[in-house]
């Protein structure tokens, strides 16, 4: 399966529109962003695990990363509630599941191979001070990534360039780009060489932003 498989293109999807489709799993169901492979894919994707449903256990063989939207996802490592940003690299394992219920934004196979590194962060609780209107942090950073989290406040100015893309979600408020408005899980990709300019509006917005990334986009190896 491919969907908006061609990086070289812009992308916004405004998630709330699509239909929940069921996965493998009973009570877990999903909203497809970006996808290359078939249940073995390197994916974009939001899920909704409805309260009391679990999904079987299973090792990250290409890696995991993952907000928690909404709820409380669960799995043997702990209890993540919303605004949680977690990372499993390759060769991580876990038994997910949630009692009451949640709903996450989960990208698969999008690891660098040799990473290692597992850890997971309260997203608000690592912000700096406003810069400009601005309040940032850095969630993870390496040689081929930057994933930030930030929070915008009304009528904010935000911008970036990004030699290798740009990908965006709107966790909460609104954000005026690329000639539309996007809302709470709204997803923007912008190719290799993009410019974002952005303007918050309303209350504002909070946004998670993952650039640098798509020059290793390519097929899991299975």
């Amino acid at each position: 399966m491919e969907l908006n498989a061609d990086f070289s293109k812009p992308v916004i999807i405004h998630s709330d529109e699509l239909e929940w489709q069921p996965s493998p799993m009973k009570g877990v169901d999903r909203r497809m962003l970006d996808r290359i492979g078939g249940e073995v894919a390197r994916a974009t994707t939001i899920v909704r695990y409805a309260p009391g449903s679990h999904f079987s256990a299973h090792t990250h063989t290409g890696g995991e990363e993952f907000i928690v939207l909404g709820g409380v996802f669960q799995d043997e490592h702990g209890d993540f509630p919303a605004g949680t940003y977690v990372r499993n690299p390759p060769t991580s394992s876990h038994t997910p599941g949630s009692e009451p219920g949640c709903v996450i934004f989960v990208k698969l196979w999008q690891f660098d191979m040799e990473d290692r590194t597992q850890f997971r962060k309260n997203m608000a609780e690592e912000l700096g001070a406003p810069v400009n209107g601005v309040a940032t942090t850095i969630l993870h950073e390496d040689a081929r990534e930057r994933v930030t989290y930030s929070h915008l406040g009304p009528g904010t100015t935000f911008e970036m360039e990004e030699s290798a893309g740009i990908e965006l979600l709107v966790i909460d408020g609104e954000l005026d780009a690329e000639g539309e408005t996007l809302r709470r899980g709204s997803w923007l990709r912008l190719p290799e060489g993009s410019h974002l300019n952005a303007k918050a509006t309303g209350e504002g917005a909070k946004i998670w932003i993952k650039s640098g990334h798509l020059p290793y986009a390519k097929a899991p190896a299975v």
